[in-house]
């Protein structure tokens, strides 16, 4: 299974890809949301863990290109330090598959990943 990470913080960037090799999966990196939609584009994504705030195209536009333009069902995790109701909301509006706030122990998105598969295929 390969997960999309889309962080522009390089120290989150890194932890998460760390956290989900040791977990058994095929991790792509995103600095920026136009990295992460040619990521998207190019290769064979299972499921978008994007930050909301990125340069160039936050995670809602993310979103909202892989649910409009698309037309696809890839599952889409944000992940947010902002606790603004309104953009939780919207970013659901838009197609989010999944919310989680920051800070957040790596294992709780784990345990979201695993959740939205509900697949005894994925790694353990």
């Amino acid at each position: 299974m390969t997960i999309l990470v889309c962080e522009d913080e390089e120290v989150m960037l890194t932890s998460l890809e760390f956290r989900l090799k040791k977990q058994g999966f095929n991790v792509i990196l995103a600095a920026d949301g136009k990295i992460a939609l040619e990521q998207i584009k190019n290769h064979s994504i299972d499921l978008v863990v994007a930050d909301i705030m990125m340069p160039h195209i936050t995670g809602i536009e993310l979103v909202q290109y892989i649910r409009q333009e698309m037309k696809s069902t890839l599952p889409v995790i944000i992940i947010s330090n902002l606790e603004d109701d309104e953009i939780i909301l919207d970013a659901f509006k838009k197609g989010a598959t999944d919310f989680i706030s920051k800070p957040f122990k790596p294992t709780e998105l784990v345990v979201r990943i695993k959740k939205i598969f509900q697949d005894d295929s994925l790694p353990k």
